[in-house]
């Protein structure tokens, strides 16, 4: 029922930022708890930060505490991740997942209902 897009993924440097976006369809975005996961290419998909219903909570794997941040707009339907201080060990494919039913945060991949397709973030040495 729900369709997510991700975009804003790229090559970049090491040190530099990037900002992905993912837009949902459906009427009840805003009732919809929503996360990005990342994975590398033959590792496990990995959880990376998770935002509440209005934004007022947000919660982050350590390895990307104080360098990303999660926000959304619910006016518009988009969920973003600000990533900055890139390194090279967080190039994977990107992906936004929507968790539905209550306002409680997962960071195990199959707490979400639905999934984007990913975007490529790619980070040189």
């Amino acid at each position: 029922q729900v369709q997510l897009v991700e975009s804003g993924g790229g090559l970049v440097q090491a040190g530099g930022s990037l900002r992905l976006s993912c837009a949902a369809s459906g009427r009840t975005f805003s009732s919809y708890v929503m996360g990005w996961f990342r994975q590398a290419p033959g590792k496990e998909r990995e959880f990376v930060a998770t935002i509440s219903w209005s934004g007022g909570s947000t919660y982050y794997a350590d390895s990307v505490k104080g360098r990303f941040t999660i926000s959304r707009d619910n006016a518009k339907n988009t969920v973003y991740l600000q990533m900055n201080s890139l390194n090279p060990e967080d190039t994977a494919v990107y992906y936004c997942a929507a968790r539905m039913g209550r306002n409680e945060r997962s960071t195990y991949w199959r707490g979400y209902d639905y999934w984007g397709q990913g975007t490529q973030v790619t980070v040189s040495s």
